[in-house]
């Protein structure tokens, strides 16, 4: 038997959609064990029956992709899934699964066979492809801030280590978003100027990340691409990240493909940021749970 545990990630963090990712210390975990038994059998605590089917379940489908990959499959698999990532709510939940089903496959069989396996590399490959692009399961593996982009198909990517001082509050509305419904409202094509703005921005986010400038943050999460199209699917989200902003937070930006909200906060300044932003969608119409949450520097493991 293997136990993973997988962090969710934030990702695009205002500028840089479908590259930029962070991953939080809130966990999915996930053990696979070989049971003997014909059957395979999923297990999920903290959602719908509807995931413990295999058709349903990335955690299963994903395992499935290793198995072929090394050429040994368990004799009756169980997974058993104890999920703390919220669903459908802009927090990689889906790559954390993909990451987690992979990752234990591997070691499940590793163990099996006495041997080493896929590499981290080789992981990484198969989640993007799995996904469809790199920005959330990247930091889901390897933890940290990420940048990530496709190369010939071929995921590349450099990892930051969290700021120290950084924190982060996520502002989750009760409502769930499909990240495909979230997608559809994005235009086939944009303004140059609007792919300047955010090309200097995104650019200035990871140099403002790698040298601890985190008093060019707040200009440099701002965004042109996405956010200003899903804040129609998201209500208020203008104003909740205004108002983060206004109580002291470093930077704000929707959260992925939303509906979260993720703001970057100095340590010991969470309390008021979450409160402005609970405050701001309730306004606007929308209940919404606060979490105060550590930058994570570790990505998925195995425990």
């Amino acid at each position: 038997m293997v136990r993973v545990m997988v962090p969710a990630t934030s990702a695009n963090l205002g500028p840089g959609f479908d590259t930029l990712g962070v991953a939080l210390e809130l966990y999915n975990v996930v053990e696979m064990e070989e049971t003997g038994v014909g059957e395979d059998v999923i297990e999920v605590e903290g959602h719908g029956e509807a995931l413990t089917r295999p058709e349903n379940n990335l955690v299963w489908q994903a395992a499935q992709q290793v198995f072929r990959r090394v050429g040994w499959r368990p004799h009756g698999l169980l997974i058993r899934e104890a999920i703390g990532i919220p669903v459908a709510r802009g927090l990689g939940s889906s790559s954390a699964a993909i990451v987690a089903g992979l990752v234990g496959a591997n070691a499940l069989a590793e163990r099996a066979l006495g041997r080493r396996l896929l590499g981290r590399e080789e992981i990484l490959a198969m989640a993007v492809a799995l996904e469809g692009h790199p920005d959330n399961v990247t930091p889901a593996l390897v933890g940290g801030f990420t940048v990530a982009c496709l190369d010939g198909g071929r995921p590349l990517y450099l990892r930051l280590d969290p700021p120290p001082g950084l924190e982060a509050v996520v502002a989750i509305p009760e409502r769930p978003l499909e990240t495909r419904r979230a997608r559809g409202v994005l235009p086939e094509t944009v303004a140059l100027a609007d792919a300047v703005y955010n090309l200097s921005r995104a650019t200035l986010l990871v140099a403002a990340l790698a040298t601890g400038r985190l008093d060019l943050l707040p200009a440099a999460t701002r965004d042109r691409l996405h956010q200003p199209y899903r804040e129609r699917l998201v209500p208020g989200l203008g104003a909740v990240i205004e108002a983060a902003l206004a109580a002291g937070a470093r930077a704000a930006a929707l959260s992925g493909a939303g509906p979260s909200v993720i703001a970057l906060v100095a340590a010991g300044g969470a309390e008021p940021v979450a409160q402005a932003m609970e405050a701001a969608f309730q306004w606007h119409g929308s209940h919404c749970r606060v979490l105060p949450v550590r930058l994570a520097a570790a990505g998925a493991r195995v425990l």
